[in-house]
C-alpha cells in the first residue's frame, strides 16, 4: 500500500511511502541493504527475529534467534555480525528453515546481567561498533557503554560510557567524524566525535544536535552522500535530516508514531527503508510496527561490511 503524505519536508516535496507487506514488528530495528544479493535485512528485537525481504519478488521471511538480536552488519562471507544479549555474534541463517546458527565472537569483560546490546554498525574500515543498555529502564539507569569489535581481537574496553539508551551510530563519508545519540527522553541528544580511522578511536565529544529543540527522540540513523545525518524522530513520526554543521534542513512526516531506524539501499542507494515500533505506540496508530520504504530524494552511503573472515 502506498501513502502520499503532504507537506513532508521543508522543501515542500511530496514523498510516496510504501509499506512492506503486513509485517508488524514489536521493536523493528537495524535495517540493512545487501547490494550483492539485492536483499534487505532488519531485526525485531523483542520478538527475537531476523527478517529478510526480497524487493524483486516481494517475499519476506524470518529467522528465530535464542537471544534478542538488536543490530546487524554483513561480513565479507555474507553472514551477519550481530549485537545481542550476551555479546557480539556471527549469525548464519538457514536457507531451509527458520533456524539460526549463532557463534559468539566477543563479549564485554564486565557482566552483561540485566543488559543487552542495542544500536550498532561498522565504521568505514569494517570494525563493528555497538553499545549496551539496561533491560529495565524504569529509572533510566545510565549504565550503557559503547564498544568496538575488530576481527581477531577481544572486545575493546568501553570507548564511551554513562549512556542511557545508546543509539544513532553513523560515520561521515570520509570516516573522520563519528556520530552517536542517546535516544532516552531524559537525554535526546546527538553527539559528534573526531574519529581516528587508523586506530578506531573517537575523541573531542561535542553536541551535534540538541533534539530538545526538535520534535522526537533521536533513534537510529543513516548518512547520505552529502554527509548529512538522517535520524528517526521516535514518538514524533518523522525523519530529520541534519547537515554536517548540525542544521536541520529537511523533515519527512511518516504515517506512524515510532520510527526506529532508517537505512539507504536499492538501486543507486536511492531508497530508504524505515523500521518502527509497535510496543508502546499510541492508540490509533494503525501502522505501528510497520516496515516502510520511501524515496528520500538523495542517495545514501553504502554500509561497510565487517572486515573479518567467517
Amino acid at each position: 500500500m502506498t501513502y502520499n503524505v503532504d507537506e513532508l519536508n521543508l522543501l515542500g516535496v511530496n514523498v510516496n511511502i510504501d509499506r512492506i507487506g503486513a509485517i508488524a514488528c514489536l521493536v523493528g530495528e537495524s535495517p540493512l541493504w545487501c547490494a550483492r544479493r539485492a536483499l534487505w535485512y532488519w531485526v525485531d528485537i523483542a520478538a527475537r527475529k531476523v527478517w529478510r525481504f526480497d524487493p524483486a519478488t516481494g517475499a519476506a521471511r524470518a529467522w528465530q534467534t535464542d537471544e534478542m538480536v538488536a543490530c546487524i552488519a554483513l561480513d565479507d562471507a555474507g553472514t551477519l555480525i550481530a549485537g545481542m544479549e550476551s555479546g557480539i555474534f556471527r549469525l548464519r541463517l538457514a536457507e531451509d528453515g527458520p533456524s539460526v546458527d549463532a557463534e559468539r565472537l566477543a563479549a564485554p569483560a564486565e557482566s552483561m546481567a540485566g543488559m543487552r546490546f542495542n544500536d550498532g554498525r561498522c565504521d568505514r574500515q569494517g570494525r563493528f561498533w555497538s553499545g549496551t543498555m539496561a533491560l529495565d529502564m524504569t529509572h533510566a539507569p545510565a549504565l550503557g557503554k559503547l564498544y568496538r569489535y575488530t576481527a581477531g581481537q577481544p572486545l575493546s574496553a568501553p570507548l564511551v560510557d554513562a549512556l542511557v539508551t545508546q543509539n544513532g551510530l553513523a560515520w561521515s563519508p570520509d570516516g573522520r567524524t563519528m556520530y552517536l545519540s542517546d535516544s532516552h527522553a531524559s537525554r535526546r541528544v546527538v553527539w559528534a566525535f573526531d574519529y581516528d580511522t587508523d586506530s578506531g578511536t573517537p575523541s573531542r565529544q561535542r553536541v551535534f544536535v540538541d533534539m530538545t529543540q526538535h520534535p522526537g527522540r533521536p533513534d537510529g540513523a543513516a548518512i547520505d552522500v552529502d554527509g548529512c545525518y538522517w535520524t528517526c524522530a521516535n514518538d514524533a513520526g518523522q525523519l530529520h535530516r541534519f547537515t554536517p554543521a548540525g542544521k536541520l534542513d529537511r523533515s519527512i512526516a511518516l504515517p506512524l508514531a515510532k520510527p526506529s531506524m532508517c537505512s539507504f539501499g536499492g538501486a543507486g542507494m536511492a531508497s530508504m527503508l524505515v523500521t518502527s515500533i509497535s510496543a508502546g505506540a499510541p492508540a490509533g496508530d494503525t501502522l505501528a510496527g510497520a516496515v516502510l520504504m520511501l524515496d528520500p530524494g538523495v542517495a545514501g552511503m553504502p554500509e561497510r561490511r565487517f572486515a573479518g573472515a567467517a
